[in-house]
């Protein structure tokens, strides 16, 4: 299984991006549907509401977000495993953040590395 590409949800689809997978609680201000263009909503595994809030992209917080991020992805194997189903074919886990590093989208990539899921 490929590993999924990462790219902001507000840059246009490119052809190499396969699924796009968007993988945030919140649908991204601004942007229809049909601009966005999702394929598949990861709403049930992206951080929680009080997780986002506390984490607020401050980089200091960085370990113990992804930290906070795992145990919550741990507590949901159905929804891990609804996401894996989605990164059998080419995709890409899109998110609406402006931090291009430090964000869930990358955090969810290392837990399904670490995880051996791809």
């Amino acid at each position: 299984m490929p590993l999924p590409r990462i790219r902001r949800v507000y840059l246009a689809p490119e052809e190499g991006d396969g699924r796009r997978i968007l993988i945030d609680r919140l649908w991204p201000r601004g942007l229809s549907k049909q601009r966005a263009a999702i394929d598949f909503w990861a709403r049930r595994i992206a951080p929680s509401d009080e997780l986002r809030r506390w984490y607020r992209h401050e980089e200091t917080k960085w370990p113990e977000f992804r930290e906070r991020y795992f145990a919550e992805l741990d507590a949901d194997p159905e929804g891990v495993a609804e996401l894996v189903a989605q990164l059998r074919e080419p995709a890409t886990l899109v998110f609406s953040s402006r931090e291009e590093r430090l964000n869930n989208a990358a955090a969810l990539r290392q837990y399904l590395e670490e995880r051996g899921l791809v």
